[in-house]
Order: C-alpha cells, then sequence, then structure tokens
C-alpha cells in the first residue's frame, strides 16, 4: 500500500514527520499485509525548507511518484500553494486515483481548494476553523474532534491530531492490534475520538 505525504516549503514539519513515523512503525511491525510503503512527495522532488529552516528531500516529485493508495496532504504555511495551478491539479488527479485521501491541519485548505472536499464533514486546527468555514461554506466544519473520517476522506485537526489521525487509518487499513502496537512502540498517548 503506497502512501503518499505531499509537502511544500513552509510544511509544518510535525504534519508530515509524524504520520511518516507511524506508517513506517507500522510497517515495521505488521506480519501480515497490507504492508504500508510511507514516501514524501514534493512537486518538483527536489529539496524543500519546511517551518523552522528544517531541510526536507522528498524522494518523489509530481513527475516520477508510484501510484497512490493513501494521499496525505500537510498543513502548515499553504498560501502559496493555494495559488499554484499545477498543484491543486495534481491534488484533485491524485486524490481521484487514490483509494483515500487525507488531511492534516491545513492541508483541508489545499484539499478544499483543489475540489477534493465538496460538502463533507471536516476539521482541522482549531485556530484555523473559522477561516475554513468562512472559505468554503459547503463543508461542515467540525470543532473539538481529533480527524473526522467521511469513508474515503478523512482530516485531522493541528499537528499532533495527524499522529492520531494515522493511527487511526492504521487500525481502518489493517487492524486496531497494529495501531495500538505502534502507538505504544513510538511512546505516544493514541488521542482517540469519543
Amino acid at each position: 500500500m503506497n502512501i503518499a505525504i505531499y509537502l511544500y516549503d513552509n510544511a509544518e514539519v510535525l504534519d508530515f514527520s509524524g504520520p511518516f513515523e507511524v506508517f513506517s512503525t507500522a510497517a515495521r511491525l505488521a506480519n501480515a499485509l497490507p504492508r504500508f510503503n510511507v514516501f514524501l512527495v514534493g512537486e518538483s522532488g527536489g529539496s524543500l525548507t519546511a517551518r523552522g529552516g528544517y531541510s526536507v528531500n522528498p524522494a518523489y516529485g509530481f513527475h516520477n511518484h508510484p501510484a497512490i493508495d493513501l494521499l496525505i496532504v500537510v498543513g502548515g504555511v499553504h498560501g502559496n500553494e493555494m495559488q499554484k495551478k499545477r498543484v491543486l491539479d495534481w491534488i484533485a488527479l491524485t486524490a481521484k486515483q487514490a483509494r483515500w485521501v487525507a488531511s492534516v491541519c491545513t492541508g483541508a485548505f489545499l484539499l478544499a481548494e483543489a475540489g477534493v472536499l465538496k460538502a463533507q464533514k471536516v476539521t482541522t486546527h482549531w485556530e484555523d476553523i473559522a477561516e475554513l468555514r468562512a472559505n468554503y461554506p459547503q463543508l461542515q466544519v467540525c470543532e473539538a474532534k481529533r480527524w473526522v473520517d467521511e469513508g474515503d476522506i478523512i482530516t485531522s485537526a493541528g499537528i499532533t491530531a495527524g499522529i492520531d489521525m494515522s493511527l487511526y487509518l492504521v487500525s481502518r487499513l489493517h487492524s486496531r492490534e497494529l495501531a495500538l502496537r505502534t502507538a505504544k512502540q513510538m511512546d505516544f498517548e493514541w488521542q482517540q475520538n469519543s
């Protein structure tokens, strides 16, 4: 199962590194299929600078990544990405081809702008709830949820909620037992939705 995490300059570090750690740890612990092959994708595939000056080298660009089963779009300072037709077109096309799409934090804005989110229940970082509602009034924006599952589209709240959502995805795509083992291996207290 190919899991692509899309990131860009000024992406929030934990938005991509948290889910990456969850899926790579789950892959090490899994004794049965599906195995998780998680990788980072940037627009060009070249080096990026995430928030705080964190240098990142995605494994792939838009031009050379393998087929994607689960696309995760991360948040951060996303304003420039919202203006890039090539990025929005890639997100829209990849979302159609993938079996599942997820966002962490303000990645929901990119999914909405690309037309992937239409009228679903969604969430984002608590600080951005009002803006998401104002900019995309057709969405049902939920507060106080770590993640929102709408079938093939899952959105999470801010930053660390991406880890919680990713553990939930492991439970959904493989088993709850593997998700619990992954959280334990990571020494992470999994916050689940009530």
